[in-house]
């Protein structure tokens, strides 16, 4: 296991999710279906990242390897200092129990209907042992009140709103005090104003305790809410919008975002769906090394005229 909190060489702190070349095979019925095939990840602590893509690109595969609820067929992971790639046994429950917090989409996964909030917040305390039994109430009462759900202490799931039962769920992911913290669509059941609440009470803990966040999501909206969004396709990150927020002469603040292709330690990258739409690339492509750019070009047509040429050279 990695010592937590030391600085790599690289620049990434130790306890942050470092993904590596990460495949997970499944198979069924004789059938094998690579839902991972080699993807890179990694966050710095405190980060708080979007993770976008389509159904079956390999989203949630990936948050139940994070989560340790699976395994990788190939590759490594680590998150907060734990090798989940040869964790085993009791590691792997003490790593879930203090580790890593899990936020699921549907609000009944997250909490027991027949406890409070307060005591939802108190059975994790219970469980996991993190906490000291007497800073426990102190300590819900305050997660409580930093995501917006304080009004709800003494109220259970039945009697809150879908918004409320959300923050509740965020308060108990956080009530081991995890250094990582996964949400699985934590707005898919919401509407578009209360995702907004939810999104910024979850702005507000990665900012206050410097949980480490990473949201699986559809919602676009979310992406507003995060400096840096990845995006999977075929099982791997094929792109990563980095945002930033400055003044302009006027004085007024402006928000830019920026989209970069992820290129991985063979070199290899994927080209947004739409820049591939629009010029119709197909089976091959021309590379062109300019002095400060590589050049990109549809390659059927120069491949064809090559083959014209070389066949009237032959006769």
């Amino acid at each position: 296991m990695m010592e937590e909190g030391r600085m790599g060489t690289d620049g990434v702190v130790d306890g942050a999710i470092l993904c590596e070349g990460v495949v997970r095979i499944f198979t069924a019925q004789g059938v094998e279906v690579q839902a991972l095939q080699g993807l890179d990840l990694r966050m710095r602590t405190g980060e708080m990242v979007a993770l976008v893509g389509a159904s079956g690109s390999g989203k949630s595969t990936l948050l139940g390897i994070l989560a340790g609820l699976d395994r990788p067929t190939a590759g490594s992971v680590s998150v907060a200092g734990h090798d989940l790639t040869t964790m085993r046994g009791p590691e792997r429950l003490e790593y879930r129990r203090r580790s890593v917090g899990f936020v699921w989409q549907q609000s009944a996964r997250n909490l027991l209907p027949y406890l409070t909030a307060r005591e939802n917040v108190r059975m994790v305390h219970e469980v996991a042992r993190v906490v000291p039994r007497s800073e426990r109430e102190t300590y819900g009462d305050e997660l409580l009140e930093m995501l917006g759900a304080a009004e709800v202490a003494g109220k259970r799931p039945a009697e809150m709103s879908g918004g409320q039962r959300q923050r509740v769920a965020i308060a108990v992911a956080l009530a081991n005090r995890p250094r990582a913290l996964l949400a699985d669509e934590p707005t898919g059941e919401l509407d578009e104003q209360t995702s907004a609440e939810v999104l910024g009470a979850m702005e507000t803990v990665n900012r206050e305790r410097g949980v480490t966040t990473l949201i699986v999501t559809h919602d676009a909206s979310v992406t507003e809410h995060v400096e840096r969004t990845v995006r999977i396709r075929d099982g791997r990150t094929s792109t990563e919008t980095l945002r930033r927020t400055s003044t302009d002469d006027d004085g007024r603040s402006v928000r830019t975002a920026q989209e970069y292709a992820v290129l991985d330690r063979a070199g290899r990258m994927q080209l947004p769906a739409d820049f591939v739409s629009a010029l119709d690339l197909r089976e091959r492509v021309r590379l062109t090394l300019e002095p400060d750019h590589v050049r990109v070009a549809p390659g059927q047509r120069a491949a064809r005229n090559d083959a014209r040429d070389t066949n009237g050279d032959a006769s």
